[in-house]
């Protein structure tokens, strides 16, 4: 059925809106994009109702982050989700959902909470988990659907559901990218053709280390995604680029064998980028980046 999901402005209207049952929810900040359309639609193929929450969260942002300019356009996002299967959309402000302000008491993301994103973005994580705990609740869900791009977020989303006992399915969407090879994201629109360009050295260096991880070993790996990024990276400040254990982001040794990931992040301007990859160490990989070449692209 082609029809817009139901507005909810506050928790008591969420509640009004919403039926008893499973109910599967999709956490954005707006600005929706294809990558956030790809998690509507698997919510919509799973069990229950689909509740997608808009909300720009300040606790997740740091002084000097871009809280304040961060997109936001709910007419648009309304429109996005049309048809889509959604019964309702959960867009509170910030009132509604910290009624007593910002929370005395929150949830700590930890130590793996300050390592990679969480050094360059101190707290940022329990600001993250704070709202995820709070969205969670509000919606009742029983699954919660999150993006494999943020792959640090959705481990530290799945160790809060673990340590927590919260009743809550975590299921998990792969990557979507560009035509280019960039990672989708909301923050692309910062950037114009040149930064554009200087951008796609970290897509490019996952594809290097994805081709290095059959053979091994991690010390490859990283070597092979860093001379990647030494020959396309002009224009591009490289933040970090690792191989780690996917479930607690520990740098894998020369020794291991078994599923990773490759991570990075890029500032380019006033932007900054994160990606990653997964591989499995030692053994062919089936879900590596691939950046399409001028001659392989489709479309415009």
């Amino acid at each position: 059925m082609d029809r817009l999901p139901t507005l909810a402005r506050s928790w008591a209207d969420l509640n009004r809106a919403l039926s008893p049952g499973p109910r599967t929810v999709v956490m954005t900040m707006g600005a929706l994009h294809q990558g956030h359309l790809d998690l509507v639609d698997h919510a919509a193929r799973l069990d229950g109702q689909v509740v997608v929450t808009i909300f720009v969260n300040p606790l997740q942002f740091g002084q000097g982050e871009d809280y304040e300019t961060y997109p936001r356009d709910l007419g648009s996002d309304l429109a996005a989700l049309r048809g889509r299967g959604v019964k309702v959309v959960y867009a509170p402000s910030t009132a509604d959902l910290y009624p007593q302000g910002k929370p005395t008491v929150s949830v700590s993301a930890g130590p793996l909470g300050q390592i990679f994103e969480g050094a360059a973005r101190p707290g940022h994580f329990d600001g993250v988990l704070t709202v995820v705990a709070k969205l969670l609740r509000r919606t009742a869900a029983t699954t919660a659907v999150f993006g494999e791009k943020d792959a640090q977020q959705l481990a530290l989303v799945r160790r809060m559901v673990a340590d927590l006992d919260l009743e809550v399915q975590v299921v998990a969407v792969p990557t979507r990218r560009d035509q280019d090879g960039l990672a989708t994201s909301s923050r692309n629109q910062g950037l114009d053709g040149v930064a554009r360009a200087a951008a796609l050295a970290l897509p490019r260096a996952l594809t290097a280390g994805v081709a290095a991880a059959q053979p091994g070993p991690a010390s490859a790996i990283r070597q092979a995604a860093r001379d990647s990024l030494q020959s396309f990276q002009a224009g591009a400040e490289l933040d970090y680029l690792e191989v780690v254990e996917p479930s607690g982001f520990e740098v894998i040794t020369d020794a291991y064998r078994g599923p990773a990931l490759i991570i990075g992040a890029l500032r380019v301007g006033q932007t900054r980028l994160i990606d990653n990859a997964p591989i499995v160490v030692g053994q062919p990989s089936v879900d590596g980046v691939e950046v399409p070449t001028p001659e392989t692209s489709q479309g415009d």
